[in-house]
């Protein structure tokens, strides 16, 4: 079997005494998508962040790559990339001197031709001279998503990736997305509160409540096991801590699979 893209042990991070992340572990196969879910404060931005050696954990271990995190992920970033609409390209550059530049970041051998490639398939191609300051939420949504595949990475971290486009292009993306993971053998980890998206893309569902991954399984096993029709009224009980005996603690965690 192929080594995990990533493994996480018992991770753990406080700010000022207050835990962000509390004992998470779990692991990403090659070509897998896991989703990453958790109300706002649930713990998923930070733990994302340990993921990709900005923040240092308080305790635990993380490896991406077979590369510890904490020291030598230096060894792992150009592997690996992330796409949110929540962070801001250089507002004065074009998207073309964007994707560019984190081309060449990268280490990309060709990146003028996977510029190309990437336009073509994100229907980029006339935006490229446009200014990273003038364009639509949904469009930088998309240019977000050109500059994580740029290196074409074996670890994809996807923050809300069809964040502010209409309906029709943001089933578009899933489909590419999908199609992308398949032709690529990336690994996925996906955190988005669009529980529809969550259960096209994703093989395999972590819940975080307070700190900790409180439930996981695929979608289907996790539907099953509530008794409700779809995700989105499983992540509602367990965000709010209705299920029958647990309201105001966490949700016994399912062993990992």
């Amino acid at each position: 079997m192929s080594n995990p893209i990533v493994e996480a042990w018992n991770l753990a991070k406080s700010f000022n005494g207050t835990p962000a992340v509390r004992d998470a572990s779990f692991t990403v196969a090659p070509g897998q998508t896991v989703a990453l879910l958790g109300a706002n404060g649930a713990g998923k931005t930070t733990t994302i962040s340990m993921l990709l050696g900005l923040i240092l954990p308080s305790a635990g271990r993380v490896r991406v790559l077979g590369h510890d995190m904490v020291r030598h992920r230096y060894r792992a970033l150009h592997r690996i990339n992330l796409s949110s609409p929540y962070v801001d390209l250089p507002r004065r550059l074009t998207v073309e001197q964007n994707l560019l530049f984190f081309g060449r970041l990268y280490g990309v051998a060709a990146p003028k031709a996977r510029l190309a490639e990437l336009a073509h398939d994100l229907n980029l191609t006339g935006l490229l001279k446009q200014p990273g300051g003038q364009l639509s939420a949904g469009q930088k949504t998309r240019v977000s998503l050109a500059k994580a595949l740029i290196n074409k990475p074996e670890l994809l971290l996807l923050d809300e990736p069809t964040a502010s486009l209409d309906p029709d292009t943001a089933d578009w993306m899933r489909g590419y997305l999908k199609t992308y993971r398949a032709r690529s053998g990336c690994a996925i980890l996906l955190a988005s509160h669009n529980m529809m998206e969550v259960e096209r893309l994703a093989d395999q569902v972590l819940i975080m409540r307070h700190g900790r991954i409180v439930d996981r399984g695929a979608p289907g096993e996790l539907i099953e096991r509530y008794a409700h029709r779809n995700l989105e009224e499983v992540f509602l009980d367990i965000a709010r801590g209705t299920e029958p005996g647990t309201a105001g603690q966490d949700v016994p965690a399912v062993a990992a699979r």
